[in-house]
């Protein structure tokens, strides 16, 4: 053998011998996940609400009992993690550097619709599941569409505004409430898509609409806009709102008499801070979502979340918001390794055992949801859709404000 092909041999063999000590070893020791959220700016309230506690609670407990499952081994989450500023164009920045430069394995979606809508283009580009797990949109089935990675856990606007109305005609058949309806929404993708579709629902569900107006996201005085609302005596109060402007339009509400037999606020309401805010003047106040409080999964969830996080989850889009992360590492576990594209797969033709109940994300939207929910008694509960076990009946009219 010459000098030459005997160091080729014995490199070879080295390398060989290399692969065969470093295999066990070079096996993934653990899953990168990254997420950017608003831990500033105007959706910091609602991320630290709804989100951000249920990405550490899920972490959390996955690492405490060993980790993924992946094959038949179990390895931990690496989180890393960045603040987006409650900026579309920060938050799309952040989920491409979560991609290109920290590699990360997963990457978790950002509070809020407009957000969501706005990191798209980012996750589809790159090949990336997207668990829309915060965002309200009619365009929802057509994104699906654009987008085969996404998958939207909150629905359409058409849906909640059509849930709200049918419990409103109900409500007039029986004769607690009159035709009367006002409107004010916030000038946000939100706010937009739900006063879009509630505007047909209201045709669609013969009520007359006395009152429709926008307003811009960050407003703190609602004042004006209540005094209008007030003058004309409607029969229900409707706001289409983020969090901020949901407890300045009831503290205002309350100071400015305006005490309609419906009131309805948006994203907030089913907060913990709503009811700890406004104590006894929270009940008979209507809301966007709701939990079915009652049942077991839910009080265990919450017992969890309180114990893990100090604090409690809000009635509507936390439990949704916990219920995906399961659904995604039920799908990490089945395929069994990090593969971003079979993941997206079993996303879509699984059904996942989750805090609420089977969920299957037919074409890439999960659509068993709470729509209406009511502050009764110290606690948010479901009303809507009302032919749902576990849905309470709406008390109507509301109590009068207290001072």
């Amino acid at each position: 053998m010459t000098r030459r092909r005997f160091l080729s041999a014995c490199t070879a063999a080295a390398f060989a011998a290399l692969a065969l000590a470093a295999g066990p070893a070079a096996a993934q020791d653990k899953v990168r996940i990254g997420w950017a959220l608003s831990k500033t700016g105007p959706n910091a309230g609602g991320t630290a609400t709804t989100q951000t506690p249920n990405y550490q609670l899920w972490v959390k407990e996955v690492n405490a009992a060993g980790g993924l499952k992946l094959g038949s081994r179990r390895v931990p989450i690496e989180v890393v993690e960045y603040d987006d500023r409650s900026s579309s164009e920060e938050a799309v920045r952040a989920i491409e550097r979560l991609i290109t430069q920290d590699k990360v394995d997963f990457v978790l979606p950002p509070w809020g619709t407009a957000l969501n809508l706005a990191v798209g283009p980012t996750f589809h580009k790159h090949g990336y599941p997207q668990l829309a797990l915060t965002a309200v949109t009619d365009r929802a089935a057509d994104l699906a569409k654009r987008w085969p990675n996404a998958f939207f856990f909150l629905g359409m606007g058409s849906q909640y505004a059509e849930g709200l109305m049918a419990q409103l005609e109900t409500l007039r058949k029986q004769g607690r409430i009159g035709n009367t309806i006002a409107i004010v929404s916030v000038a946000d993708g939100f706010g937009i898509d739900l006063s879009n579709a509630a505007r047909k629902a209201v045709e669609k569900h013969g009520f007359k609409l006395v009152y429709d107006k926008t307003y811009p996201l960050g407003t703190q005085d609602m004042a004006p806009i209540l005094s209008e609302v007030k003058a004309l005596a409607p029969d229900v109060f409707v706001a289409f709102s983020y969090p901020p402007d949901t407890l300045t339009l009831t503290d205002q509400a309350r100071i400015a008499g305006l005490n309609p037999k419906v009131f309805y606020t948006g994203v907030g309401t089913a907060f913990p801070v709503y009811k700890q805010r406004f104590g006894a003047n929270a009940d008979g106040v209507m809301g966007i979502g709701g939990v079915h409080f009652d049942s077991p999964a839910i009080q265990d969830y919450f017992k969890r979340h309180q114990a893990s996080e100090g604090r409690e989850p809000d009635r509507w889009a936390s439990a949704i918001t916990y219920a995906g992360l399961q659904a995604f590492q039920q799908a990490i576990e089945r395929v069994g390794k990090v593969d971003r594209a079979a993941v997206i797969a079993e996303l879509k033709k699984g059904s996942f055992d989750t805090i609420v109940g089977p969920m299957k994300l037919d074409t890439q939207l999960y659509s068993n949801l709470w729509l209406v929910g009511q502050w009764q008694d110290g606690e948010f509960h479901a009303i809507a859709p009302g032919d749902r076990a576990g849905a309470r009946k709406a008390v109507v009219p509301k109590p009068a404000w207290k001072n």
